[in-house]
């Protein structure tokens, strides 16, 4: 182990800052006795978002106040959490924009056709995050 990463909990209603610790792929400390035991005290599960983690020198990041563990790192664990924190270039942001509003464009279309099968308005809204009045609607639409 080389470096020394520090894991976090992100504050309710705060930025998003670091990179998810479900995002970096499997961690060697994240089995822990230490860690699991900081996770099970502060009550969050390590999948959750606001389980962050930040390499060695990205402490600034760290929100005042969040609860943080120091956590040792391998060298190809440290790449993989520093690649996970580098900003993303406007470029593939774009092309993220893009790809949902391609997805997103015909929603009313994928909509009804489920409802059309007998998938009940409620259910689709629980699969797609829609507003169930919003399913509703694209019935009448």
């Amino acid at each position: 182990m080389a470096d020394d990463a520090l894991l976090f909990v992100v504050p309710e209603r705060h930025p998003l800052v670091g990179a998810a610790l479900s995002a970096v792929g499997e961690l060697e400390c994240a089995e822990s006795p230490a860690v699991l035991g900081w996770l099970h005290a502060h009550g969050i599960p390590r999948s959750s978002e606001r389980v962050r983690v930040v390499p060695a020198g990205a402490e600034v990041l760290v929100p005042e106040g969040a609860e943080r563990l120091p956590v040792p790192l391998s060298e190809e664990e440290t790449l993989r959490v520093e690649h996970a924190c580098a900003p993303r270039s406007v470029t593939d942001m774009e092309s993220e924009l893009l790809g949902f509003r391609d997805t997103t464009q015909d929603w009313q279309a994928l909509v009804h056709r489920p409802l059309t099968a007998g998938i009940p308005a409620p259910r689709i809204a629980q699969l797609t995050g829609l507003d169930p009045q919003d399913v509703v609607r694209a019935v009448g639409d």
